[in-house]
């Protein structure tokens, strides 16, 4: 006996596409509401993305990079602070805005190394028209003749404008005394300045420095200090201060190294 075909099916079917076509007209109100109200916080999700305070009374920042930092935006550089004096990227909260006076640009690390974004970032902060500095990584454990040669082939001619060259001194291998590793930072020191005519830099930290490098070494060659989360460096004779390595600087994605010096400084170097 065949069987009838109910009426009611037609009707079930339209009722169920009718709740469907209900359901997805309520998400599709609920997530443009939730779009529109979040706006708001979406902007101030922005402007919260902040850094390191600044120091107070200082008036020239400068940056370091190297290939961590391969997009950078010479341009635009700017250090923004918001009322607490904290560094942050959205100009709408901006209560002081600074440009960024100069950059050290990581050239080299150990005898054969060469930073890939090295001559990139060297050119382009020369068209911004931005100081600019190289450093050497020291590797304790390298011949400091090799290091000294690699530098200086990579940076080669450095103009009038440019800043010293900098020896980056932050480890020590095991069973390197402290009399070798003096005697070889010496050695790359005397290499640089004798062929470029120009006292380096020292870049280490205050404690490195008051633990491991020599007093001759020191009161001979300008220092570049980093000591972070403190009023001044635990280190009184000082060109360069870096202050922080959790910065935020307007044209650089995510934290960058901040530093600090005088007017003085810039005008002498």
């Amino acid at each position: 006996m065949a069987k009838k075909k109910s009426k009611y099916k037609g009707r079930k079917r339209k009722k169920k596409f009718q709740i469907k076509v209900s359901v997805w007209f309520v998400a599709a109100v609920l997530l443009t509401l939730g779009i529109f109200i979040s706006l708001p916080y979406l902007k101030d999700l922005r402007s919260a993305e902040k850094g390191d305070r600044v120091p107070e009374g200082y008036h020239c920042f400068g940056i370091d990079i190297s290939k961590y930092q391969p997009h950078v935006q010479w341009d635009s550089l700017k250090v923004m602070t918001n009322a607490r004096g904290e560094t942050i990227r959205s100009k709408t909260y901006a209560q002081n805005i600074k440009r960024v006076s100069y950059v050290f640009i990581k050239a080299t690390e150990g005898t054969t190394l060469k930073d890939r974004h090295f001559h990139k970032h060297w050119n382009d902060a020369s068209e911004a028209g931005i100081r600019k500095g190289a450093y050497h990584f020291f590797r304790t454990s390298k011949d400091p003749q090799q290091q000294a040669k690699n530098f200086i082939s990579t940076v080669g001619k450095l103009s009038d404008n440019d800043l010293p060259p900098v020896l980056d001194i932050e480890t020590i291998h095991a069973g390197c005394s402290k009399k070798e590793l003096n005697d070889k930072i010496r050695i790359w020191l005397e290499t640089v300045e004798k062929h470029y005519g120009r006292k380096p830099i020292i870049y280490s930290s205050a404690s490195f420095l008051k633990d491991n490098i020599s007093k001759d070494l020191t009161d001979r060659y300008p220092i570049w200090v980093a000591h972070y989360n403190t009023a001044s460096p635990r280190w009184n004779d000082w060109e360069f201060w870096q202050f922080s390595d959790k910065a935020v600087v307007y044209g650089i994605t995510g934290y960058v190294d901040l530093n600090v010096c005088t007017i003085n400084t810039l005008k002498s170097l």
